[in-house]
């Protein structure tokens, strides 16, 4: 058993937690939309034939917004095909998941899903195949009041208000070769700039999302960064990221040190910005959307219904299995992004369902929650307010990672959530041993135990797809907090949140 001292103060801070930091992603992809949210014959369907398990689930798992309709699915989708009367719309060959879309579900019918989910949309367009002239009119087909074509063709499709999307994203992983449309840097740095001048003239109340480089291992980055930006600066709000991790095979140690990875990618990717901003002599100070992340890894033998040589509808692939392992890399993730909060304001957990996904579904059966779906509705749900600028007291007890160094074996991220008086830790233990926390607190009074509650298990390979429950949050052993040190022993290979009442 190992110990660790964490010291926070008040007073230092990281950064204050934009809510749009709890988002998802749907994607005509696989069956995250149909028989995933959308399935009219299904038990719970409700009027719209959406799943009233799956909405409820996402409302549960603290989901604030949704970025939609791709992914890769968007660099070859004409948004006009997904609007107007089902019977009239084209059923099409899907080239990014070689699949036939019915355009069943469009623009319309995903919008009443998000306001059923209560969720913001991030809405991307296609500048992969397409262009200027069709992200403007989606954009005037969803913001704009009716008198002109494409608001008035919303109208005659039954939704005289406008949605007023306010986040948009400018394509999607242009940099990536397996991209219908991929282009180089200058290509799609220029196109991307002319888009979103054009698409600020229309609506100048917009937020506009820049592709950045999809993984920190692809051979354009970070130079992809330098050029997309001396074209976009000006334009956009945010650059996106993208970022998934696999390697289960290296062992456990190895696998939960990659977020030391995502952490110097972060970092690059900020540094870029603020380069950009001195070189463009801008106030403008440019945030990061990290719109696609999550743990990825090949999915069980049978599952994978695409083969070379078929069309399917809704086909069952990619519908990854996650174990305890795979949760605690991901919870470590999220916490990554708090420590950024100060610049990453926007994150998309990808996919909602089905697909590396936090819900999965039987058609016309249940629902049930992956073992990443806990860590996300813990951080989400309590994980509001300032990250405070937690630190290691003295050299943490760790191990030393072959490819990225010394690794502590305790994760932690501290919250102060001054609305509702509460003090929240998240802590992670990396270790097949309990080790012991002891956090040494300065600026608050007056601490109580609120909750203390843990994910683990006896098995880190361990899964929820045969007994949905068998991986879920318990409660944990009950710290010992006297004149301002919290101190508990966290069980091995376990996530933990500690929840903690403020007098002052």
């Amino acid at each position: 058993m190992g110990k660790t001292g964490v010291y926070i103060n008040r007073h230092f801070t990281k950064g204050t937690i934009d809510p749009m930091l709890y988002g998802s992603f749907v994607e005509h992809m696989g069956r995250v939309v149909y028989s995933g949210i959308y399935e009219p014959q299904h038990p719970t369907a409700n009027e719209d034939g959406f799943r009233e398990d799956v909405l409820k689930l996402t409302r549960d798992m603290g989901v604030k917004a949704v970025r939609y309709p791709g992914g890769n699915f968007v660099s070859s989708y004409n948004w006009l095909d997904g609007v107007g009367p089902k019977e009239l719309r084209p059923r099409k060959r899907e080239l990014a998941w070689r699949s036939i879309e019915t355009n069943e579900v469009g623009t319309d019918e995903y919008m009443k899903w998000a306001a059923a989910a209560d969720v913001e949309t991030i809405m991307a367009v296609n500048l992969g195949t397409r262009g200027i002239e069709n992200a403007v009119g989606l954009l005037e087909y969803c913001n704009m009041e009716t008198g002109t074509y494409y608001s008035d063709m919303r109208a005659e499709n039954g939704h005289p208000e406008p949605y007023g999307i306010k986040y948009w994203c400018l394509g999607n992983e242009m940099d990536g070769e397996w991209q219908i449309g991929h282009k180089t840097a200058e290509e799609y740095g220029r196109l991307a700039a002319e888009t979103g001048k054009a698409m600020r003239v229309l609506d100048p109340s917009i937020k506009l999302i820049a592709c950045g480089s999809s993984l920190s291992s692809n051979s354009t980055y970070p130079e992809w960064e330098e050029t997309v930006l001396s074209h976009t600066y000006d334009y956009i709000d945010y650059l996106a990221l993208h970022q998934y991790y696999g390697h289960q095979e290296w062992g456990t140690a190895e696998f939960l040190a990659q977020t030391v990875d995502l952490s110097d990618y972060i970092h690059t990717v900020i540094s870029a910005c603020d380069v950009a901003k001195t070189k463009h002599r801008s106030g403008k100070k440019l945030y990061l959307s990290i719109d696609e992340w999550g743990v990825w890894q090949e999915p069980d033998e049978g599952v994978d219904d695409l083969r070379a040589g078929t069309w399917p509808i809704a086909g069952s692939f990619s519908e990854q299995i996650y174990t305890l392992e795979d949760a605690l890399l991901f919870a470590s993730m999220m916490m990554t992004f708090l420590k950024f909060s100060e610049r990453v304001r926007i994150t998309c957990q990808s996919l909602l369902t089905n697909i590396s996904a936090c819900i999965m579904t039987e058609r016309g059966g249940e629902s049930w929650k992956q073992t990443i779906y806990y860590p996300y509705q813990m951080i989400a749900r309590f994980g509001k307010g300032t990250v405070l600028d937690g630190r290691f007291c003295d050299e943490p007890c760790g191990y030393l990672s072959e490819r990225y160094g010394k690794i502590p074996f305790i994760d932690h991220v501290e919250v102060w959530n001054e609305a509702d008086n509460e003090l929240v830790f998240f802590a992670l233990n990396r270790s097949d041993t309990k080790n012991d926390v002891e956090w040494t607190v300065s600026g608050f009074d007056g601490l109580s135990l609120k909750e203390h509650t843990v994910l683990t298990g006896d098995d880190i390979k361990a899964t929820n797809k045969e007994n949905h429950d068998r991986i879920i949050p318990k409660e944990g052993e009950k710290p010992l907090i006297k004149d301002g040190q919290i101190s508990v022993a966290l069980p091995p290979y376990s996530f933990s949140m500690l929840r903690l009442s403020v007098n002052r």
